[in-house]
C-alpha cells in the first residue's frame, strides 16, 4: 500500500496550497514516503522539495485511507498522514516542480476545486484540535462515493453516495 504525507501550513488567515496541473485541483503540499522514512520525515522533506519552505514543529492531525473502486472492486488504495504547522523558515519557491503555489485565504478554501474529501480534511484540521481518522472512497473519475470520519472515538461524519 502506498503511503503519502502532507502538511497544511497556516500563516495567520492563509494557507499555502499547491495547484496540481493534472486536474487543476488545490492540495496541501506533500508526497510519497520513501523507504525507512518516518511520516514526519516524509512530510518535512516533501514540503521542502515542493515549496522551498522548512516546516517547524508540524503536528500530526489526520490519518486517512483512500480507496478507488470500480463497480465495488478496489482498484487502488493508499494511506495519507496529514500534518499541520504554523511555524516555518525559508523562502517560497518561485515555481514548484509540482504545480503552482499560492497563499490562499482560509475562507476561500470551500470554493476551490479539490477532491471531495479534502474539503472535510481542511475543515477539521484548520478548525479543530483533535486528531482525525478517515476513509474516503472514490470512483475512478475521483467522484467521492463515501466517507467516514472519526475524531478520538467520536463519529464526525459518515456519508454514502
Amino acid at each position: 500500500m502506498q503511503r503519502v504525507s502532507n502538511c497544511i501550513l497556516r500563516k495567520n488567515d492563509q494557507v499555502l496550497l499547491l495547484k496540481k496541473p493534472s486536474r487543476g485541483w488545490w492540495v496541501a503540499p506533500g508526497g510519497k514516503m520513501e523507504l525507512r522514512e518516518s511520516i514526519l520525515e516524509s512530510a518535512v522533506r516533501e514540503y521542502k522539495e515542493e515549496t522551498g519552505i522548512s516546516l517547524n514543529n508540524p503536528r500530526l492531525k489526520g490519518i486517512f485511507t483512500f480507496v478507488i473502486e470500480n463497480k465495488g472492486s478496489v482498484v487502488k488504495e493508499w494511506m495519507m498522514f496529514t500534518f499541520k504547522a504554523t511555524e516555518f523558515s525559508g523562502d517560497l519557491l518561485e515555481q514548484s516542480p509540482e504545480g503552482d503555489l499560492a497563499w490562499v485565504p482560509v475562507n476561500a478554501i470551500p470554493n476551490l476545486p479539490m477532491a471531495g474529501g479534502d474539503y472535510m480534511i481542511f475543515d477539521h484540521v484548520l478548525n479543530k484540535d483533535s486528531l482525525i481518522y478517515g476513509t474516503f472512497t472514490y470512483n475512478e473519475n475521483m467522484d467521492l462515493l463515501s466517507s467516514n470520519l472519526e475524531a478520538e472515538g467520536e463519529l464526525i461524519k459518515k456519508t454514502k453516495g
